[in-house]
């Protein structure tokens, strides 16, 4: 095991920050973005993996940008623990004043809440489908997870992935067409996903 310094994690995590910010902002809950900025989530990452250093030294042939992903994942969800499952003051029950926006306050902010209305069966019917998902995900080995992780969850496209992963481009391309194909096969087994 080759030794991770902090000045080497510095160096990693400012060739990814802008990677992480993004990230940061597509997961936090629209509700925490209330209470903290990406910025915010990604500094307490820092923290996070300052405290791992062992963690990054291990396991070399795992792309560094993917370590500190699972980091701040790990450190969304402590977020989420912490701000919207503890019994504490209710985050879903916070509004944003209508005079803080400069909006009148006739209809503000209620407005902006009736076109968000699911019905009970379209949010079961979806959650059982990510369940699926998720799950034939999981089941993936995990350079076709990570390849399909980063283009469709954290929105890169192939030559992002193949910096992060440390590919060649057509590599990267050849990776991510087979990974897809798993996924598809691992799919088409759920009832749900088969063709008509």
């Amino acid at each position: 095991m080759e030794d991770f310094s902090q000045n080497d994690l510095a160096a990693a995590f400012a060739n990814n920050r802008q990677r992480l910010l993004v990230l940061a902002e597509r997961r936090l809950n629209p509700i925490l973005l209330k209470r903290m900025s990406p910025e915010d989530v990604v500094s307490e990452t820092y923290a996070a993996a300052a405290k791992r250093l062992a963690y990054f030294a291990a396991h070399d042939d795992v792309p560094i940008y993917y370590k500190l992903r699972t980091i701040l994942l790990q450190t969304i969800a402590d977020i989420v623990r912490r701000n919207l499952q503890a019994e504490a003051r209710d985050a879903y029950r916070e509004v944003e004043s209508a005079k803080c926006k400069g909006e009148s306050e006739e209809g503000a902010p209620f407005d902006s809440l009736a076109a968000d209305v699911t019905s009970p069966v379209s949010r079961v019917d979806r959650s059982e489908r990510h369940a699926l998902l998720r799950g034939a995900i999981a089941a993936l080995a995990e350079n076709d997870r990570a390849i399909i992780e980063l283009r469709h969850f954290d929105g890169m496209g192939n030559s992002e992935c193949a910096a992060a992963l440390g590919l060649t481009e057509k590599a990267a391309s050849i990776r991510y067409v087979r990974a897809l194909e798993r996924l598809r096969q691992k799919l088409v087994e759920v009832s749900c996903f088969k063709k008509n």
